[in-house]
């Protein structure tokens, strides 16, 4: 018997009698991370990292749900499992099942370069890993952070000169922290979303120190926050919401960005390419750090990635699941 299984409603441990990330109603679900396509509705018992747990809570309301620090083995059944840092977002998780001494992991989703926000990612040991393969081609390859952080601060402070307004593109879960955390607050005010702004202040009460914002409101002032960056879910920048800046510059954080022709349908000033997802190189190297033979991939070019995996050697499977991964049109986080 596997140590998990996939079913239709998600991926399963038959020695435990639990799902991971499950994406429709189960008894008991251990969840990776607070993204909606990993933590879903309608559970009757989670299990997730005491980090993932208050904005789990802001975004699923009162939900029977318990908590365990990272590393911590739990037994559930004849199974024993753990949490183990991913690096996508504060709170998120590897998980590590081991049955009868057999090891699979399960990754969630995961970036192996350090953003100051979230816990870094921890390479675990497995027989067996689930991998996402958001960015599964050659073609992404994701500059230093800092280095990004350099351009994007450059651009804000040209537009701030002008005294035009920045508008960001960012998920409201993860992304928009990583950008409040990197760039320069000393070049002008930061106003938020709605939804970033819900998500900040879940952030700010668990001790995630993050600079301060200014809610847009329809009584804000613009006028007085001129020369300001927005900071929005993708989706608002298209819409009447992003029309009462005036002329603002706009741009998107994501890592699709390495694409010429998804930055030319944006129609977007400046595209940056920022990703809470590893690249190319990051997932090979998570790869080959868990030590694991088998590996199945999940969201992402999961055809080229699996092809890639089998010539390099490993047993390599293709899963299909409903989780999303990164997606500019994706509006789960404006709620």
């Amino acid at each position: 018997m596997s140590v998990l299984t996939f079913t239709e409603r998600g991926i399963y441990c038959p020695a435990g009698d639990f799902f991971i990330d499950p994406w429709r109603p189960v008894d008991r679900a251990l969840i990776t991370h607070g993204h909606a396509d990993h933590a879903r509705p309608g559970h009757r018992h989670y299990l997730a990292t005491a980090p993932a747990a208050p904005v789990m809570r802001h975004r699923l309301g009162d939900i029977a749900l318990e908590t365990v620090g990272y590393g911590k083995a739990r037994r559930i059944g004849d199974a024993t499992v753990s949490f183990h840092p991913a690096g996508h977002v504060p709170g998120s998780a590897q998980i590590r099942v081991e049955v009868g001494g057999e090891v699979w992991v399960v990754s969630g989703d995961y970036k192996l370069e350090e953003d100051g926000l979230s816990e870094p990612f921890e390479p675990v040991r497995a027989h067996a890993f689930i991998s996402e393969c958001t960015f599964g081609l050659p073609v992404f390859k994701w500059a230093p952070q800092a280095e990004v952080f350099a351009g994007i601060n450059a651009w804000w402070a040209g537009n701030a000169a002008r005294g035009r307004f920045t508008l960001l593109g960012a998920y409201a879960l993860g992304k928009a922290q990583r950008l409040l955390a990197g760039v320069d607050a000393a070049t002008g005010p930061i106003l938020t979303h709605g939804a970033v702004e819900a998500t900040c202040a879940v952030m700010r009460a668990q001790g995630i120190a993050l600079p301060e914002t200014v809610p847009v409101t329809p009584d804000t002032d613009l006028k007085a926050h001129a020369g300001g960056l927005v900071l929005a879910p993708p989706s608002a920048l298209g819409g009447p919401w992003a029309r009462c800046f005036g002329p603002a510059a706009t741009g998107f954080a994501s890592g699709w960005m390495a694409l010429r022709g998804v930055r030319r349908r944006r129609a977007a000033d400046r595209g940056f390419v920022l990703s809470d997802h590893a690249d190319w190189a990051g997932l090979n190297t998570a790869i080959r750090e868990t030590g694991a033979e088998r590996v199945f991939v999940t969201h992402g070019y999961t055809s080229v990635f699996r092809r890639w995996l089998v010539e390099q050697g490993y047993e390599a499977e293709i899963v299909q699941t409903a989780f999303e991964g990164e997606s500019l049109d994706r509006a789960e986080d404006e709620a």
